[in-house]
């Protein structure tokens, strides 16, 4: 990386930080973009070159873990079936760490409390549902029409989601057994699509 890139992700760590400690001590309606900037020592304009929102930057690594399921299509071997490619996939964000950071706890928290973070978290995950789906429909056309692609991108997304909102209902103190637990879920959820 190069001085300006590392600058820059030290920039936006000092606003996440920032705005998980503001949103702890001040609550999340009570915390504003304003505030986050003045906390990170930079300028409120400075800020939306980072975050389009006080909602986006509760989501930073999203692009980055649809990008990770593009590299798992990508580097798919012949034998690889496409539920195959979405466990490794998920093995390869997921170790449970961001899930147990301060980030993942407050996330999870305005998630189930505040509806405009719910809404932002929502779409996000539609987004994805959709780029992979498409990604795994053009990788797996012999196997996969795009209606076939989006149920089985959505058995995926849905059974991270559900089995996330069990595991993380107590406080987690081993990420390598959440990450471990999550993936057993999402691998009994596609079962029967690793038979095809």
């Amino acid at each position: 990386m190069s001085l300006r890139d590392r600058k820059r992700a030290r920039t936006r760590q000092a606003l996440i930080d920032a705005a998980v400690e503001l949103f702890d001590q001040r609550g999340y309606d009570g915390t504003t973009v304003a505030d986050i900037a003045a906390a990170a020592e930079i300028g409120t304009r400075t800020f939306f070159s980072y975050f389009a929102s006080k909602e986006e930057l509760l989501f930073p690594d999203a692009d980055a873990r649809v990008q990770a399921v593009a590299e798992a299509i990508a580097a798919r071997s012949p034998q690889d079936g496409p539920a195959d490619v979405l466990l490794r996939a998920l093995g390869a964000v997921s170790d449970g760490t961001d899930l147990v950071s301060p980030l993942g706890a407050r996330r999870l928290e305005l998630i189930r409390t505040v509806p405009a973070v719910r809404g932002r978290a929502l779409q996000i995950q539609m987004d994805a549902q959709q780029v992979i789906a498409r990604q795994l429909a053009e990788a797996f056309p012999e196997q996969l029409d795009p209606v076939a692609a989006a149920a089985l991108t959505g058995a995926f997304v849905g059974a991270v989601t559900g089995a996330l909102q069990v595991l993380l209902a107590e406080p987690v103190t081993d990420p390598k057994a959440l990450g471990a637990a999550l993936r057993a879920a999402t691998d009994l959820a596609l079962a029967p699509w690793r038979a095809q």
